[in-house]
């Protein structure tokens, strides 16, 4: 195996290569070309650690450097920052050293390297998100284009899509106008159109996946979530408990701990900021679910959603129900179980506790 490890600073074009060995002394420094790059990266002895940073790109050249016999190793690009020897001087050859110091650092995190598949179906998950942006812009165009004319909307598409339909009608706007707008509500619809095909294909990826159906067991994990969160953490056995996934999903808050005083603030938002925004949607519907079901047939999480939502203003609820999920999802994805609402029963401390309190009844018989 080489002692060598490789900084690859990513680009469109031009990559920067810094090589480290064992002491951590720069052993040469070269700029190439994409295609270059590629060429260059078959003939690296095979063992050697390729680092690079998790950003656009660096999957399939993880799974390159697989192919050749490397190691790659993908860092987020937060944690590489600090190793950057100067915070004024930035530029593509310190980058570069900076990712291959990070690498040899032995608690440094590593991302997984995603399959061709798995990105694939988050591909899904990342158009989609862009046709909703694209439909919320033409959605408030038309907004912004009739009020001019002094026809105001409801801030609703049921209510804008009425008054499209009654276009012809109003004889206040010019013909010219009303071409116009008939235009961009054809584009409006087809950007739906669009969305409505992505929700349908990521259903099906859902419904194919046995994972997916395990998680979608879980109240308030539906298709879309399921299929992201498969997508995303595959396994999820790279992370050690469903704390972490927690934590990588920013649902964990802040700490300003020192000197024993543990100083909690706000949740992190750190990582995956789409799936968080899944998991906290998915939350609301478990919240309301708990609310209307009769206290005979809910489920202990239920029980336990309707006291914290006695005690927690709403946004903190919320957060509580997804940090909960995604800690149960990583069980279901990490041990390959299917969902359980009694799972909490054995638990060590509710064990513990049950058996003390036989003891206690015992004792007092």
């Amino acid at each position: 195996m080489s002692t060598l490890t490789i900084g690859v600073d990513l680009a469109k074009s031009v990559f920067s290569v810094c090589a480290v060995d064992g002491a951590g002394h720069v052993q040469r420094r070269q700029d190439l070309g994409r295609e270059a790059f590629a060429l260059w990266l078959a003939q690296v002895p095979a063992g050697t650690v390729v680092a690079m940073e998790a950003c656009s790109g660096a999957h399939h050249w993880a799974r390159r450097c697989l192919e050749y016999g490397l190691q790659p190793r993908l860092m987020a690009a937060q944690f590489v920052t600090p190793f950057r020897k100067s915070r004024t001087s930035k530029n593509d050859r310190n980058d570069a050293e900076a990712i291959a110091t990070a690498a040899r650092q032995g608690n440094m995190r590593f991302v997984p390297v995603k399959g061709v598949e798995q990105q694939a179906r988050l591909a899904w998950h990342r158009v989609r998100e862009g046709y909703k942006t694209e439909a919320l812009a033409i959605g408030n165009r038309l907004r912004g284009v009739l009020a001019e004319f002094g026809i105001v909307i409801a801030n609703s598409d049921a209510a804008l899509r009425r008054a499209l339909a009654d276009l012809d009608q109003d004889t206040a706007l010019p013909a010219e106008m009303k071409e116009l707008l008939r235009d961009l509500s054809a584009h409006w619809a087809q950007v739906r159109d669009r969305i409505a095909a992505c929700d349908a294909r990521i259903e099906a990826h859902a419904k194919a996946d046995a994972r997916c159906v395990r998680l979608r067991a879980l109240v308030g994990i539906g298709p879309l979530t399921a299929d992201a969160v498969v997508a995303s953490v595959g396994s999820a056995k790279e992370f050690k408990n469903g704390r972490q996934l927690a934590a990588w999903l920013g649902l964990v808050p802040t700490q300003h701990s020192s000197g024993g005083h543990a100083r909690l603030g706000t949740i992190s938002c750190r990582g995956e900021a789409y799936l968080r925004t899944l998991l906290i949607q998915g939350a609301r519907s478990s919240l309301q679910r708990a609310k209307v079901v009769s206290a005979e047939k809910s489920t202990p999480e239920q029980i336990w959603i309707r006291q914290l939502a006695c005690r927690l203003p709403f946004g903190k609820v919320l957060v509580a129900i997804a940090n909960k999920h995604a800690r149960q999802l990583w069980a279901m994805l990490a041990h390959e179980e299917t969902y359980d609402a009694e799972a909490w029963l054995q638990h060590p401390m509710v064990q513990r506790s049950a058996s003390k309190h036989a003891i206690t009844l015992a004792a007092m018989a």
